[in-house]
């Protein structure tokens, strides 16, 4: 009698842990840099900024940059900087 009380309160532990699983959310509060699902942001057009005699061009582009366990696209994104004469 023992043995079956222990298994049955065992799987109502198991039950309970079972049950009150939450599920995973990805996602980002830095949606300026970091954006989880969806399609590929747009590229933002490359900035000039004029240090002295030169210019500084600024370029930002989005990559896949892996996938989440749900299967969803994580994009990143990159910063360049070089500088080049002003136009």
């Amino acid at each position: 009698m023992y043995k079956l009380v222990s298994s049955c309160g065992l799987m109502l532990v198991l039950t309970s842990c079972a049950s009150s699983t939450v599920a995973p959310t990805y996602t980002s509060t830095m949606s300026d840099v970091l954006q989880i699902g969806g399609n590929k942001p747009v590229d933002a057009e490359a900035k000039f900024v004029p240090a002295g005699s030169y210019c500084l061009e600024i370029s930002e582009g989005w990559k896949e940059d892996g996938k989440t366990p749900d299967d969803q696209k994580i994009w990143t994104k990159d910063t360049q900087r070089r500088v080049v004469p002003c136009k």
